[in-house]
């Protein structure tokens, strides 16, 4: 199974706001999640993220979209993944 960390959106109409999830990579947006790891408000600018969890992820093998892969850097997993896969 290839997995893809990526956005689910959901809210109101131009009230979006998104789930950080990960799904199969050949599976639509707003289809069945493999896993939940946090959301993301662009109107308040609000992330919370499970970094544990994402940096588990990463590890095996999960690959971020772009706009995951910000926020991502935005919380440093990327940087913690960077740093243990060189250790």
């Amino acid at each position: 199974m290839a997995a893809k960390i990526r956005l689910k959106r959901i809210g109101r109409k131009r009230q979006a706001s998104y789930r950080v999830v990960v799904v199969e990579e050949s599976k639509r947006r707003d289809t069945r999640v493999v896993d939940d790891l946090g959301f993301y408000s662009p109107h308040s600018d609000e992330v919370q993220l499970d970094t544990a969890r994402a940096l588990e992820w990463l590890k095996k093998g999960a690959q971020p979209t772009d706009t995951a892969r910000t926020l991502l850097s935005k919380l440093g997993v990327l940087a913690r993944f960077a740093q243990e896969r060189q250790h």
